[in-house]
């Protein structure tokens, strides 16, 4: 027993001891050298451009932009379940019933054991409602400079009125809190 958990102590600990491979290629160049879009915005330190599975290696430009259209969209999506989860944590919930036969909104617990307690007619509802926003709101505006715009002429919070730079530093700032 006592060698079992040394040998698992020991593979844990060389699972951060450095090697003369990481960050290239087969022919011995660098991962970062050998992609068409470490320049990017997201590609940032400490790892530079990351693209585990080579998914954009050939280079082409449509297939990663529609990657990091899904990417900012996922990151988007992944933040709200978090600032909602966490609102949830807190107590907090709307006031009143949730539906005519007297359930209250206080009586529905957080996290995922909530969907126990929510009955068919509701989880339908719900998932109508997000393919409601994914099919007709949340649309990307043709033609715009980056991926993931999704102002649609209807919310602007401003973004017409800052520098290029401070765009730039936002919409990464977006990304890796997206990733994290």
């Amino acid at each position: 027993m006592k060698l079992a958990i040394l040998a698992s102590l020991l593979a844990g600990a060389a699972a951060f001891t450095p090697t003369s491979k990481v960050g290239t290629t087969r022919g011995g160049e660098s991962v970062a050298t050998s992609m068409a879009f470490e320049n990017e915005l997201g590609a940032q330190e400490p790892l530079g451009f990351f693209d585990p599975l080579g998914l954009v290696t050939d280079g082409d430009i449509e297939k990663f932009e529609r990657l990091r259209y899904v990417e900012i969209k996922h990151g988007r999506i992944a933040m709200l379940a978090v600032v909602g989860f966490l609102t949830t944590a807190a107590g907090v919930r709307l006031p009143g019933p949730i539906n005519y036969s007297g359930t209250m909104f206080t009586d529905i617990p957080g996290g995922f054991s909530a969907i126990k307690t929510l009955d068919q007619w509701a989880l339908i509802q719900i998932f109508a409602f997000v393919g409601l926003l994914e099919l007709l709101v949340m649309k990307e505006i043709i033609n715009t400079a980056h991926p993931g715009d999704f102002r649609n002429d209807f919310l602007d919070f401003g973004w017409e009125e800052w520098d290029e730079e401070t765009k730039i530093q936002k919409r990464a700032i977006e990304l890796n809190n997206g990733r994290a």
